[in-house]
């Protein structure tokens, strides 16, 4: 199913019993995140705050917090689906490297429904504020007592290359200074950040547009790791089956998503940064200040009766971890075009996506998991993985607990782990350095006579199939 946008996404969330309208006034300032957080730890539903202090709009959030809500967004029933139906557009044959694939499958005329249609006339754009402008119109969080202010946490953010002229997409926090400026935390990594410095190598201003709320699976792709020179946009048409409508915004020359709730537009300077954070992260610790560009306002447009969408992060599990789940689905399959003889792979929660991966994989020859282990730190932003742990393509790897008994019993240290170095994520706190330190490959893999481990491997106890059947069948005559 396509939602045409947020409201229809709400719509159905409420006729799931997946949402609860609070009428009761709450304040921006701490309060909204204790509740949500509260019912996020709980598995609860997504929530609809009407009376918000200080703003008119009404506050959505937690709308992606379980895998149910999240398939939903997606228009699937479950996240493997999602991954399925990704795949089922490539025909079999195709070229093998995942580069080769996706040039390919921007060729297709398949995929040509998913390409962004230009409109003329956007909800995003029913009320144009170019004089005036006031960001704390909008029910702006702050999430945490430590917070350095109040932060936009769910912006979809547009920018263009200035070489190539190519849209990107990301989502990166922006803290409100006042009424007109914001910081713009790109992190070195992302192609924001590259816009921007290519910008600033020309000494020009880099234009930005910054849409909140849209369809669920629009609002899912401005996370998702696509490639350089993969329109997010043309990614979410993709996920959703149909193309996402987009607008030429008022001020900067930049498309945007017609269907959204509220658009900030404006630009950052070449040379004009500011101090950012601290924030509470989705780590679960809090990021601290560093200095980043600062994003002037030059206009807001809005549906006159906007929603205003947010989400908080924090100590998982929270409503990121299912935004994140959903990625570990999608790009599996982008995994596996490079290392086919991966299974499977978890990005567990406790590991916040980049510290922790678990893959099974096909072990065909001695040393097949370290040949893993620099495949994926050698793949985009899996290279942040601080920890990989290996295992037999037998142990569900979806099962902690089974991965963790592996570990415990098969690992001989000396042997079986590797320490490296390597980029990590920019809110790794741990290493002595920022943006790069050491990381961990643990090889938990049944060990052959060819690596040295000449003394026999016992087989894992296992009970005779016959007689598991025959107590199943049984079963009521014990009376247990």
């Amino acid at each position: 199913m396509a939602f045409q946008n947020l409201r229809e996404f709400i719509s159905l969330l409420e006729k799931e019993n997946e949402l609860k309208r609070v009428k009761a006034k709450v304040s921006p300032i701490l309060e909204i995140t204790e509740i949500t957080d509260r019912i996020s730890k709980e598995g609860g539903p997504a929530l609809l705050f009407e009376n918000v202090e200080g703003s008119d709009m009404p506050v959505l959030i937690n709308a992606f917090g379980s895998y149910k809500r999240m398939s939903m967004a997606l228009g699937v029933k479950n996240l493997d689906e999602a991954s399925a139906n990704l795949m089922s557009l490539l025909p079999s044959g195709f070229p093998a490297t995942l580069k080769q694939k996706i040039s390919a499958l921007l060729k297709l005329k398949s995929i040509a429904f998913a390409k962004p249609k230009e409109v003329k006339n956007a909800p995003c754009q029913e009320v144009v504020e170019t004089e005036n402008i006031d960001l704390l119109k909008m029910p702006v969080l702050k999430c945490w007592p430590q917070d350095a202010g109040r932060f936009i946490t769910l912006p979809m953010v547009i920018t263009k290359d200035p070489d190539s002229g190519l849209p990107n997409m990301g989502m990166y926090r922006l803290q409100v200074f006042d009424k007109e400026t914001t910081g713009m935390h790109w992190h070195l990594h992302h192609t924001g950040a590259e816009h921007y410095r290519k910008n600033k190598e020309r000494g020009q201003k880099t234009e930005i547009a910054v849409a909140i709320g849209g369809d669920p699976a629009t609002v899912y792709s401005a996370t998702a790791p696509a490639p350089p020179g993969f329109d997010e946009l043309f990614f979410a048409g993709i996920l959703r089956g149909k193309s996402v409508e987009i607008v030429k915004a008022k001020t900067v020359d930049l498309m945007i998503p017609a269907q959204a709730e509220i658009i900030i537009e404006g630009y950052v300077n070449p040379d004009e940064v500011r101090t950012e954070g601290p924030f509470g992260d989705h780590t679960g610790y809090y990021s601290l200040a560093d200095e980043y560009p600062v994003f002037h306002v030059t206009a807001i447009t809005r549906r006159k009766d906007a929603i205003y969408p947010t989400t908080i992060v924090g100590k998982p599990p929270m409503e990121d971890c299912y935004m994140a789940k959903a990625t570990e689905r999608l790009f599996l399959p982008a995994v596996k075009a490079v290392l086919p003889e991966v299974k499977d792979m978890n990005l567990p929660f406790e590991g916040v996506f980049h510290n922790c991966a678990l893959i099974s994989i096909k072990k065909e020859f001695p040393k097949h998991a370290q040949k893993v282990m620099s495949g994926i730190w050698g793949l985009g932003q899996m290279s942040f993985s601080k920890a990989i742990v290996i295992v037999d393509e037998s142990v569900d790897v979806q099962n902690a607990s089974d991965v963790a008994w592996k570990v415990f019993n098969n690992v001989d240290p000396a042997r079986d782990i590797i320490i490296t170095e390597g980029p990590l994520d920019v809110l790794d706190h741990s290493s002595n350095t920022p943006y790069y330190g050491s990381k961990i490959g643990i090889d938990a893999t049944i060990k052959w006579k060819e690596e040295g481990h000449t003394r026999q491997w016992p087989d894992d106890i296992a009970m005779d199939e016959e007689v598991k059947k025959l107590v199943s069948q049984k079963w009521s005559d014990y009376e247990l």
